[in-house]
């Protein structure tokens, strides 16, 4: 069996610079506007937010020009525990990145499993991390036009402790778009049309309670939840510039240390 910790707990936090060709599309990419100034900016402010105020240890992986979306580094690895799973994004170009994080990964010592060839046993399986939700008691992976049915089942057979549901991704084009852990019983979900049809799928499927908390800007449903090496609970959430009527929602739904950090 895994080792499995408490949900949260965090001693480190690999990130990815951004490039000098962010933005840039890659083949099958989604166009964007950008500003690769306040992208950098906002990278340095999500950098001395888990540094400075949450205590972690930062691994910062260089950037790579040749890898404009290697900033979304989430999407090439899942971890739980001591065990790490590398993914295959749906973009050919976008697996290079993973070489950097096998790496970092191998050096703190986690168990660092392959998806594989898609001549092996994982033939046709696209998996992209920011399509996974862990609640600390079960995985939920969006099916998306990034990760399918088949990756989902990758994860299944890696992280065999844990109960694992599919859920369409109706809002937002990945799960973690619409919807985040706000603590270790509470999803934070959008309250658009489409993620509270997916919400309705996964109060389906799974065997456990939690409290939702909905907020009325997609961008505000992307958080991330982490009890610090000071065993302070912390929720890092986007800015009030950038979801203004959700921030007094979140304040007022969860009992974590609220942290505002620009996320990229």
């Amino acid at each position: 069996m895994a080792n499995i910790y408490p949900y949260g707990c965090f001693t480190h936090a690999v990130v990815r610079g951004i490039p000098e060709s962010f933005g840039k599309l890659v083949e099958g990419g989604e166009g964007f506007q950008t500003d690769l100034a306040k992208a950098q900016r906002q990278m340095g402010v999500l950098t001395g937010t888990l540094r400075q105020k949450l205590g972690l240890q930062l691994i910062e992986i260089p950037a790579v020009s040749e890898l404009p979306e290697s900033w979304r580094i989430e999407d090439v690895a899942v971890i739980q525990g001591d065990t790490a799973l590398i993914t295959r994004p749906l973009k050919q170009q976008r697996r290079d990145e993973a070489e950097a994080v096998r790496r970092v990964l191998s050096e703190l010592k986690l168990t660092v499993l392959e998806m594989g060839d898609e001549e092996g046993g994982s033939a046709g399986a696209t998996l992209e991390g920011s399509d996974v939700l862990f609640t600390g008691k079960e995985f939920f992976v969006g099916i998306s036009k990034h990760t399918n049915h088949r990756g989902a089942e990758v994860l299944a057979d890696t992280f065999k402790d844990f109960a694992v549901s599919t859920v369409p991704v109706c809002g937002g084009s990945r799960l973690k778009n619409i919807c985040s852990m706000g603590g270790p019983d509470t999803i934070i979900i959008s309250s658009s049309d489409g993620a509270k049809k997916t919400l309705r799928v996964m109060e389906q499927l799974t065997d456990h309670h939690y409290e939702i908390l909905s907020v009325p800007e997609d961008v505000a449903a992307n958080c991330i939840y982490i009890r610090g090496p000071a065993k302070v609970d912390y929720l890092l959430h986007p800015t009030a510039e950038e979801c203004p009527n959700s921030i007094p929602v979140s304040n007022r739904g969860c009992s974590v240390k609220a942290v505002t950090s620009q996320r990229v």
